[in-house]
């Protein structure tokens, strides 16, 4: 019996169907190992990759919702926001620049405060977001923790400060962001002295006015792995003095060898250890 021949117009039509593409969003490149990996595996291990352990960025919001016990967080002030002292206008006006920003991250500036449960465990707890103006400093930050310094210890919490911040004090608003550093570095001065306990954990990036105020001015200082920390930036302090820097040069591997922090600890695990330093310091 000959082969029949399939008629040419079914052809046609198989080639005609649209190709059924990969969903958007289903996998990720990793900027640590270049892997692709699948989102969902991501976002189970809190945004830390399962081949290399590269810790992505994560948004203040979704910080707190990772470190407190479901449905306990309470955010203070939220409806304070940055003015323009100063009508500041670079490549645009900052007032503008505030409202894009504000619409594109959903945040009235650059930190959430506020208490809630870790393990069970009362605390007062600051997150500042690389997201908004790189997490800058500016004056409704810095009045932010200052605040929560101020009530944690009226009301004897631990304090946590969660940096995510690599553009130190704010320019657009000149010395009342510079200002913020000595403010909240005074603030956690008096906290220390009522024997209050601050947990600082330091995530990529932490740099400038930050680094050099509150990020490093804990009782107990964390670091998540890999983490960027430090003053200027590798690039500016190589050109200005002109030396090669040493392998690791301002990760959170390099200052933990040196004594700057106390522990590098993975964001899976960050929720215990916090819990477990509150326990160990008798709060």
């Amino acid at each position: 019996m000959a082969n029949q021949q399939p008629d040419p117009s079914v052809w046609r039509n198989l080639m005609k169907r649209p190709k059924r593409g990969v969903p958007e969003g289903l996998w990720l490149r990793c900027p640590g190992c270049q892997a692709t990996v699948f989102s969902r595996e991501v976002e189970k291990r809190l945004g830390v990759c399962p081949e290399c352990d590269y810790h992505w960025y994560v948004s203040a919001r979704d910080r707190i919702a990772q470190l407190l016990d479901e449905g306990t967080f309470e955010e203070w002030w939220p409806d304070l926001e940055p003015a323009d002292p100063l009508g500041f206008v670079d490549r645009k006006a900052y007032v503008e620049r505030l409202r894009e920003e504000q619409e594109r991250t959903g945040l009235r500036d650059a930190a959430i405060v506020g208490t809630g449960m870790i393990r069970a465990r009362r605390v007062a707890i600051g997150v500042t977001d690389s997201a908004f103006i790189m997490g800058s400093m500016g004056s409704v930050v810095g009045e932010k923790l200052t605040r929560t310094i101020e009530r944690a210890q009226a009301e004897q919490l631990p304090l946590i400060f969660v940096s995510g911040s690599g553009g130190g004090a704010r320019m657009h608003e000149g010395a009342l962001s510079l200002m913020q550093m000595a403010k909240v570095t005074a603030a956690i001065a008096r906290f220390h002295e009522a024997n209050g306990l601050y947990i600082s954990v330091l995530t990529n990036p932490t740099m400038g006015g930050v680094a050099a105020s509150f990020a490093a001015l804990g009782d107990v200082i964390f670091a998540e792995p890999k983490a960027l920390i430090g003053f200027a930036g590798p690039r500016t302090i190589k050109a200005t003095i002109r030396i090669e820097l040493p392998k690791g040069f301002q990760t959170s591997e390099f200052l933990l060898k040196h004594g700057f922090i106390d522990r590098i600890v993975r964001r899976t695990d960050l929720k215990t250890e916090i819990a477990r330093a509150i326990d160990y310091c008798g709060k």
